[in-house]
């Protein structure tokens, strides 16, 4: 009986060890086929699976390569690409279309509901959901689980700065060609993948940039003008330290393409720009030697020329001497001394200032200057004071500073310099001319029209320029143009800073004037000193026997000399 009992024991332990054994089995067959489905879960999920992937791949668009970096001259980053997810789908996959569409739309709710549900009920290998995932919005797709979805490693351009050198920078498409600004300038430059580690530096400084951008756009709006834009130059290297066009555009969401803010009015508008063009007349004029700073022309009345008349904006109704016609702006003393310089002397004259052609500066967005249809007496009278001829802003700035810097044309140039690299240099004037027309600028800031652009300590040296606005068959007289060029210091040149303002409106505080002196004149003044300490230009007492033998010649009376 006991030996049976025994027997009996020993079949059931080893009946229970069996089981336990089967049910070890089991569960390591169990563990196995989930660890296997959770594996192949977050495959699927987390970087897209294998499934139908040549399939679903032949579709896609060549994603950015790497491209490099677009820096400012301190090396802060302009443009740069971004490692980001975009999310598709595999409609073949997805079981209930309209049920994920709402989840995916409670996750992402800048889409449309309707839309990602119809995608996702079609019967593609795979489709788009949304680009520029953010890793919260991947974490919470990633959550739901679902095979059907799957996320794609893409590089994207961005532009951390935004809108604030957008039109120099640019901006590129889907695919990552540049198509706009520097982008597309240097597309095969930035696109080499064996420099894409190195950035391509561009001469603006971010810190002057953003004080031109905000001080015109103050301006802008002060004055209620249409548009505006400023830009500031190194006038002994060329280089562009800061170019803004406004109204300006966000890169990342860029308006339609006939919107008037892609437009680049610092480089591919033209214009007249008015009084501006007294200092390539009076240049000229002493270069040539036409006349002298002691010379001058009577100015009492105005010229009448067929159906056209030329009259002064500020008339003093007298002989007014070269840097009186120059301190106050006279048209008839200009058109006469133009005159005198001859037709042919004054167009290879801005021919050689660069004022004839379009400006040399690496953008794609330049445009050509208008010329007289008929270069003959009128026309010449008329550029003489800055109407008949239309430029860029640029190329006035860019001739300006051939002007002020000992008569050597340096081309502009939105390339940073390296230091002691070779600047071209093409001489237009000679340094004693040069010399003369720096003693003018500085008087025209503190005798003449352009006194709200003065900024104590820099001896800002400068010329206003108010134009009207060409319309058919005249000009606009309430439409005006007004633009300021200022350098500074004047005696040591070393920076230029251009505004320009289409359309300011008068105001109370300018005794309702629009002209340069009242709007674009402060304005470079706000501009001189908010940047003047960024660019280490430190305030200094000006020695006023640097102006003597010009200031002498400004009379306050009508005698003639």
């Amino acid at each position: 009986m006991r030996r049976a009992g025994r027997q009996l024991e020993g079949h059931g332990a080893r009946a229970i060890e069996r089981l336990r054994e089967r049910l070890a089995i089991v569960t390591v067959l169990f563990a196995g086929a989930f660890l296997l489905l959770a594996g192949r879960t977050l495959e699927l999920g987390i970087a897209g699976g294998d499934v139908e992937t040549t399939e679903a791949r032949a579709g896609l668009p060549e994603h950015l390569a790497s491209r490099a970096d677009i820096v400012d001259r301190n090396g802060i980053v302009l443009a740069t690409n971004l490692e980001l997810a975009a999310l598709y789908a595999r409609p073949r996959l997805i079981d209930d279309p309209e049920a994920l569409a709402r989840r995916l739309a409670r996750i992402l709710p800048d889409l449309s509901q309707a839309k990602v549900a119809a995608a996702l009920a079609s019967r593609r290998s795979f489709v788009y959901i949304k680009r520029r995932l953010t890793p919260r919005q991947m974490w919470a797709v990633n959550a739901l689980g679902e095979v059907g979805l799957g996320f794609e490693k893409t590089e994207e351009r961005v532009y951390p700065q935004g809108r604030l050198a957008a039109h120099v920078v640019g901006y590129s498409d889907i695919d990552g060609h540049g198509i706009a600004g520097i982008e597309k300038s240097f597309d095969g430059r930035l696109g080499d993948p064996a420099l894409a580690d190195r950035p391509l530096r561009l001469a603006l400084d971010l810190r002057v940039q953003h004080a031109v951008v905000d001080e015109v756009s103050r301006a802008i709006g002060r004055f209620r003008a249409r548009a505006g834009g400023g830009l500031v130059l190194d006038v002994r290297t060329g280089e562009v330290l800061a170019l803004a066009s406004l109204p300006d555009f966000d890169p990342h969401n860029r308006p339609d393409a006939n919107d008037p803010a892609l437009f680049n009015r610092m480089t591919k508008g033209a214009y007249e720009l008015g009084s501006v063009f007294k200092t390539f007349t009076i240049a000229m004029a002493l270069e040539t030697g036409t006349v002298t700073l002691a010379d001058g022309y009577d100015a009492s009345e105005p010229i009448r020329v067929g159906r056209f008349l030329i009259r002064d904006d500020h008339p003093q109704g007298r002989y007014l001497t070269i840097p009186e016609i120059f301190v106050h702006s006279s048209n008839i003393g200009a058109a006469k001394l133009a005159l005198d310089i001859g037709t042919d002397t004054e167009r290879r004259f801005l021919d050689r200032l660069g004022l004839l052609r379009p400006a040399s500066i690496e953008l794609p967005e330049v445009g050509r200057p208008l010329l007289p249809d008929h270069w003959r007496e009128l026309a010449t009278m008329t550029i003489a004071y800055g109407h008949g001829l239309a430029v860029s802003p640029l190329q006035a700035a860019t001739a300006f500073a051939a002007i002020v810097n000992d008569g050597n044309l340096t081309p502009a140039t939105l390339i940073a310099k390296d230091p002691g690299e070779e600047v071209s240099r093409v001489p237009i004037i000679s340094p004693a001319t040069s010399a003369r027309m720096r003693e003018l600028l500085r008087l025209a800031v503190t005798e003449g029209t352009g006194r709200q652009a003065d900024v104590p300590g820099y001896r800002v040296g400068g010329k206003t320029g108010t134009a009207e606005k060409p319309r058919r068959g005249g000009y606009a007289k309430s439409a005006l143009l007004s633009s300021f060029v200022g350098v500074f210091p004047i005696d040591d040149p070393r920076y230029l800073v251009f505004v320009m303002l289409d359309e300011p409106q008068g105001t109370e505080a300018t005794f309702y004037y629009a002209s340069a002196g009242w709007t674009a004149a402060p304005t470079v003044a706000q501009i001189i000193l908010r940047t003047a300490p960024l660019l280490g230009v430190q305030p200094a007492p000006e020695d006023r026997g640097l102006y003597h033998q010009a200031a002498l010649l400004i009379r306050d009376r009508g005698e003639v000399p």
